[in-house]
């Protein structure tokens, strides 16, 4: 794979709200020679993205526009034949993300998407990671908010501690931001499908070789406060540890015995009873056809936040990690998690894929695993904060 591929970057899902932000961030951002293009299934659309695209850097005037429909398996082959990297913003996945996915691991093409949708991710594991080693290409899912902060703020952290030894982590997780009409959207489709969600997860544990020598542990526990802060530490069910205990599987870095528990910090107990009341009431409400297709009219995938509500939200995942004595404190935070560095953190993936040196990796791989030092010097050169506090 390299310079016989017409373009560099592909971005499938412009015409959306995140994928419009991170058409955006493209713009601003891709190197000189960079050669990339738009795809979609709508050209009046697309042709409208990249005018606004020409306004920010005039030469985005002659991005080329690919024909690109989730439902037409022959057009994402097409599209992924003709790129190193595709970007997709196109979700709900599990409704939408198969094709492309097997079109990237049969052409050899890098893929990234946005995906925090465990059953999808397992999925693709299932069907398309034989297929994707034996090509080259690399398959990295969840690189927006869901989960580098996580994945990479664990990766740096263990890089602070000591090796060859037991290594525990704990995250805590703070952030003022709307959920993006996607992130909703997804997991109102996971919550309708927890059995069948459960049930991909078990076939993904049979099938997946874990290191003999080594343990990785997802301790969740009961909420607790934390006695430094004062703050409740409440476990969250997202797919975010699953992708840090997988970095931690493949990376002998994370030491024979890794731990590593995922919470939310909240300052008020009261907050986090009426968040898990609320939350199953809506897992409850998903089950029920009528009631999940009302609940999807709240918000719908495309949509977002105006610039204003975007500028005041921010996040913070701090990590405490511990092992061999020592202990460091960790921070990787931002501002609005739900879009704008999600479109930041999506774009510089890509472009780290397409544009930097990294260890040789194929198949299923995490952010950690794939890109590592090189997409956390990105970062933080494109805003991030990522830092040892203690």
């Amino acid at each position: 794979m390299g310079a016989e591929r017409e373009h560099d970057l592909v971005l499938f899902g412009a015409t959306g709200f995140t994928g419009g932000l991170t058409a955006e961030y493209l713009a601003r951002h891709t190197p000189p020679g960079c050669r990339w293009a738009l795809a979609g299934r709508d050209r009046t659309k697309l042709e409208r993205v990249r005018a606004r695209l020409a306004g920010l850097t005039p030469a985005c005037a002659e991005l080329p526009l690919l024909h690109a429909d989730a439902t037409d398996p022959v057009s994402l082959r097409a599209v992924a034949s003709a790129s190193r990297v595709v970007i997709t913003t196109v979700g709900p996945y599990l409704r939408h993300g198969e094709p492309l996915v097997a079109a990237c691991a049969q052409a050899g093409t890098d893929y990234v998407d946005l995906s925090g949708e465990p059953e999808f991710v397992d999925r693709m594991y299932l069907a398309h990671h034989e297929t994707a080693r034996r090509t080259g290409a690399r398959i990295v899912h969840a690189c927006g908010f869901d989960s580098i902060p996580y994945d990479l703020g664990v990766y740096f952290t263990v890089k602070q501690l000591p090796e060859g030894v037991p290594l525990s982590v704990t995250g805590q997780i703070r952030a003022r931001a709307d959920i993006s009409g996607g992130t909703y959207s997804s997991a109102l489709t996971a919550f309708s499908r927890a059995r069948s969600m459960l049930r991909t997860a078990e076939q993904r544990r049979q099938a997946e070789p874990w290191p003999a020598h080594r343990r990785i542990r997802l301790p969740q526990g009961l909420p607790n406060r934390d006695e430094e802060t004062g703050r409740w530490l409440v476990p969250l069910p997202t797919i975010d540890p699953q992708i840090v205990a997988r970095s931690a599987a493949a990376l002998e870095r994370y030491g024979p015995d890794f731990s590593y528990r995922h919470t939310a910090s909240v300052t008020r107990l009261p907050t986090v009873v009426a968040a898990g009341l609320g939350l199953g009431a809506l897992v409850l409400l998903a089950q029920i056809p009528p009631a999940r297709e009302a609940l999807g009219r709240l918000r719908k995938p495309g949509e977002g936040p105006s610039e204003r509500r975007r500028a005041a939200s921010w996040f913070t995942a701090r990590f405490d990690g511990r092992g061999g004595g020592q202990r460091v404190v960790t921070e990787f935070s931002g501002g609005d998690p739900g879009y704008d560095e999600t479109a930041k953190m999506l774009a510089e993936s890509a472009l780290c894929l397409a544009f930097d040196d990294l260890p040789a990796t194929s198949g299923q791989v995490t952010t950690a695993v794939a890109m590592g030092d090189a997409l956390l010097d990105r970062l933080s050169k494109g805003g991030l904060t990522i830092r040892v506090i203690s």
